[in-house]
């Protein structure tokens, strides 16, 4: 299956549910909060215009010129990740009112089950006639109350969505932190206790992070003196010939034993044998299914490097290969493996990895997602250490979709090998 042929079947399985969430907005926050038709047209149109927008962004980035579609996927995917905010708290919102409502019914429920008990007039003869209170009225819909409580809804929702948005924003365009990592590797040569690796991984150059981002990072990597300078894919989310400029930046990578570089799924949605040979000609080393010797001959560690995890899903290509990085390798050896995906960790420790560098899952990159990666990813990000052997996830270093970091921060991974 052929990247165009994956892209028209996610076009498609996502355009419904993009659909139904502009419907859903437009009835909350036009139709539902006033009967003004001018303002109800005004927000179809608003929601149907964002909607287009958003469908064909998809389109647009991969066939317009860069300059043209950074503006238009800085607005669309600033939309994108503000309905989605949008849509979390009208739910909250609707779900505290609905909740709100059951309790009143069910207090009115128990008090109109309430017997009444009326005593007989007379002699005092007759027994007590027991009899059960009528039923209370169900009080007549209060429309203006209903269309206020839509208003304050509304309200709330946008300032809400609104300022985390813009908090979400501001962190994904801040540049990436430095987290450090000290790991004890095994095997390591005592003459190269506290080597440095800086890790990179998803920084995601496309419409939105270009040029500018990557020499900014740049500085920082290099303000860190690292002895090498690792990324573990999805780099790219576009073509050679429009992000080749931008990408150019890792040309400026000061180390002392170079760049290196494993795909990441996007790549494939890019051609990864491009972007291979063209990172090649930048001075990145390409590792796909191999691995290198870093050191000299009186102390050294292997640097293995495997294509992306699911990358045999993706039509022909060469992709996880772990048997063929590690052929002719001595296992006694000290061994860093760069994966994309944290999977297969403790297969690969048991083949003598004693340090895994990898990133994809962007440690949710905002909330609510950071619940749902945490619940399919053992290891979600950061570092973990299982009988003697580690891994480190990274939690992105850009951004992928919305421009949003909530609960999560771009970071650099400054590694520090003990021997």
């Amino acid at each position: 299956m052929n990247s165009w042929v994956r892209f028209v079947i996610f076009v498609l399985l996502t355009s419904g549910p993009i659909v139904g969430v502009h419907i859903y907005l437009y009835r909350r926050l036009f139709s539902d909060t006033s009967e003004n038709r001018m303002w109800r047209l005004v927000g179809m149109g608003v929601m149907a215009v964002l909607c287009t927008l958003l469908l064909l962004s998809f389109t647009l980035t991969r066939v317009l010129p860069l300059d043209f579609t950074f503006k238009v996927a800085t607005a669309v995917w600033m939309w994108m990740g503000l309905s989605l905010y949008l849509l979390f708290a009208l739910w909250l919102i609707g779900g505290a009112r609905l909740a709100t409502r059951l309790v009143r019914r069910a207090k009115a429920a128990l008090v109109s089950a309430e017997p009444g008990v009326v005593a007989a007039s007379g002699a005092g003869t007759a027994p007590a006639v027991a009899v059960l209170a009528a039923p209370a009225e169900v009080p007549a819909v209060n429309v203006e109350r209903r269309r206020f409580l839509a208003r304050v809804s509304a309200g709330g929702a946008a300032l809400a969505a609104g300022g985390l948005s813009g908090y979400g924003a501001w962190n994904a365009f801040h540049p990436p932190v430095v987290n450090e990592v000290a790991v004890r590797l095994p095997g390591l040569p005592r003459e190269l206790d506290g080597y440095t690796l800086v890790h990179l991984s998803d920084i995601h150059v496309g419409p939105l992070i270009q040029r500018r981002f990557m020499d900014e990072l740049v500085a920082r990597c290099n303000a860190l003196h690292p002895d090498l300078v690792a990324i573990t894919g999805d780099l790219v989310d576009g073509n050679v010939p429009t992000l080749g400029p931008s990408v150019a930046a890792l040309r400026e990578l000061r180390t002392r034993d170079g760049t290196y570089f494993v795909t990441g799924n996007h790549e494939y949605y890019w051609n990864a044998n491009t972007w291979a040979e063209a990172l090649e000609g930048m001075g990145v080393q390409v590792l796909r299914n191999r691995h290198v010797r870093v050191g000299d001959s009186a102390a050294s560690f292997d640097l293995v490097g495997v294509d992306d995890w699911a990358a045999k899903d993706m039509g022909p290509g060469r992709g996880y290969d772990l048997e063929a990085a590690v052929l002719g390798r001595q296992p006694d050896r000290a061994a860093v493996l760069l994966a994309h995906q944290p999977a297969n960790w403790r297969v690969a420790a048991r083949a003598g990895m004693g340090l895994q560098l990898s990133g994809h899952t962007h440690a949710g990159q905002f909330f609510p997602f950071t619940l749902v990666v945490s619940a399919m990813w053992e290891h979600k990000a950061g570092h973990y250490e299982e009988n003697g052997q580690h891994i480190y996830v990274s939690q992105g270093t850009g951004f992928w979709g919305p421009p949003l970091r909530v609960g999560t921060g771009p970071e650099i991974v400054k590694v520090t090998l003990l021997a």
